[in-house]
């Protein structure tokens, strides 16, 4: 690859905690390494309306702590479009742009792949989504502060579950993967974990419910993606009242709430880490990658790969969930 002089940066799709944190270490990384940085603005559609500003290591202060991305994001139709494609990489190449590094999950990587297989543009992505279902990663950014979030809402909602003797359905984000779902059932006690991944039958789920309120159990929490098979959550409560009307049922739909706050800990400190790696990766002329972390250790993925390879739900958990709900 030509030397790189100056690094773009954008987040694109459904943001997620700890976006913020991973374009600060972009931009600084960049600047301890004597390039420039740029921020692009509403991803790919900015990139196509050449929103983009120079940004400094000032520029990025005080982002650390921050939910959401200031750089805004989007989906964009446009850049579908090879002529959209090329506006792109018209506007990378005439503000002096030599590589981009693109924040978000598979839908913003294929348009990263397609920059770099149609053009040879320098690319490299960095996982950011809540639903921890890239591949070559094991953890995306944001997902450890969305179970978070779901964990401290599942226990306010069992307080009143337990005061009223209900069975809650709490549907969770999730629409092609269960990790959220399966982690925080695990971690908040629930007796059961709907999945997209699994085949479950109403009637196995109606089994576990009776099992559980004949063994005692007074208030129960079922967690359910939203992408899973089975059926929506207010479908599922209206089934188990009229098989068990002795049962009070109740429903509750996080939605976007989990994509808000301030990262935790793990988030921010994993998005430091990808960000400089992002970097570090480009400057070894090393594009069309992903960088992840893999068992602490910084791994490199085809962007390919990562966004065609299922990553596979561990499975132990749910293991672990049947035996903690007796």
């Amino acid at each position: 690859m030509p030397q790189i002089k100056s690094i773009g940066v954008l987040t694109s799709g459904g943001d997620a905690p700890g976006m913020n944190a991973a374009i600060r270490a972009v931009v600084r990384a960049s600047i301890y390494y004597n390039k420039k940085a740029f921020g692009i603005y509403r991803g790919y559609d900015g990139l196509i309306e050449n929103d983009l500003v120079e940004l400094n290591a000032r520029s990025v202060k005080n982002i650390l702590s921050q939910g959401g991305t200031i750089l805004k994001s989007a989906r964009s139709e446009e850049f579908r479009t090879q002529s959209g494609r090329e506006k792109a990489i018209a506007n990378l190449r005439s503000r002096g742009i030599d590589a981009l590094v693109v924040i978000g999950g598979d839908g913003s990587f294929t348009g990263a792949h397609l920059l770099y297989e149609e053009h040879g543009f320098p690319v490299v992505g960095i996982p950011g989504t809540i639903d921890n279902d890239l591949f070559g990663t094991d953890y995306t950014i944001g997902f450890d502060t969305a179970t978070n979030t779901v964990v401290e809402c599942v226990d306010k909602i069992r307080d009143t579950a337990a005061s009223h003797r209900r069975l809650f359905f709490v549907e969770v984000m999730g629409r092609d993967a269960g990790f959220i779902a399966l982690r925080t059932a695990v971690a908040t006690g629930a007796q059961n974990a709907i999945l997209p991944e699994e085949n479950m039958k109403i009637e196995d789920l109606m089994a576990e419910i009776d099992e559980s309120y004949q063994a005692g159990k007074t208030s129960n929490m079922v967690i359910v993606a939203e992408g899973n098979r089975l059926g929506a959550p207010f479908e599922l409560a209206q089934k188990v009242k009229e098989k068990y009307p002795q049962i009070d049922t109740k429903v509750t739909i996080l939605g976007h709430l989990q994509r808000g706050g301030a990262p935790s800990c793990a988030d921010r400190v994993l998005a430091s880490q990808l960000g400089i790696g992002a970097v570090e990766a480009l400057l070894n002329d090393k594009a069309g990658i992903m960088v992840g972390m893999k068992n602490n250790e910084l791994n490199h993925v085809f962007l390919p790969q990562a966004i065609k390879n299922q990553a596979i739900i561990d499975l132990d958990l749910r293991r672990i969930s049947k035996i903690l709900s007796i």
